[in-house]
């Protein structure tokens, strides 16, 4: 495949898959700014109308899409030669490279600390209600953490496109 409509392919797939993920966590806290962790009454009955809300919300697809976004972005820098240099944050590609490992936080912590502890609270894996309770909160301050650290990466991203690549 030509480097070219390869690299523009990237920069869509990465693109949409990263207004998918960072859309999701936007939208939680725009559209439910005040939203609280369930209680133990939320939690208690799989059929209350607050647990039912929980459960339809999760569709998994944000976590994919962080996957799909980080990956395409890995690509693209692989693809252009910049890789090395971004990872080791050097010269114009500091920035890009800053986005980089800042995103990579941000899928670790989707993969690693939300969607292990978000399967406890909504029944996919066993645990007390104590433990649904305690990684409700933990889901809660997951999401909203990727949520800020989503303002940086975008800074990031944007510098490394709009003048920080230039002496590159």
């Amino acid at each position: 495949m030509d480097g070219v409509p390869f690299d523009l392919l990237l920069r869509w797939i990465h693109f949409a898959a990263g207004v998918i993920w960072v859309g999701h966590n936007y939208s939680s806290v725009i559209q439910r700014p005040t939203w609280r962790p369930p209680a133990a009454a939320d939690l208690s009955d799989d059929t209350s109308p607050r647990f039912q809300a929980l459960l339809n919300r999760e569709h998994g697809f944000f976590r994919w899409a962080s996957v799909v976004a980080w990956c395409a972005g890995i690509l693209m820098l692989q693809q252009r030669g910049w890789l090395a240099g971004a990872l080791g944050l050097h010269g114009a590609l500091a920035p890009i490279g800053a986005g980089t490992y800042i995103g990579t936080l941000m899928m670790a912590n989707v993969w690693l600390v939300l969607w292990p502890h978000q399967q406890k609270v909504l029944g996919l894996k066993p645990a007390t209600l104590e433990e649904r309770l305690r990684c409700s909160r933990i889901t809660h301050l997951s999401s909203r953490t990727n949520t800020m650290l989503s303002i940086p990466l975008l800074f990031f991203m944007a510098a490394s496109s709009h003048g920080g690549l230039l002496a590159a």
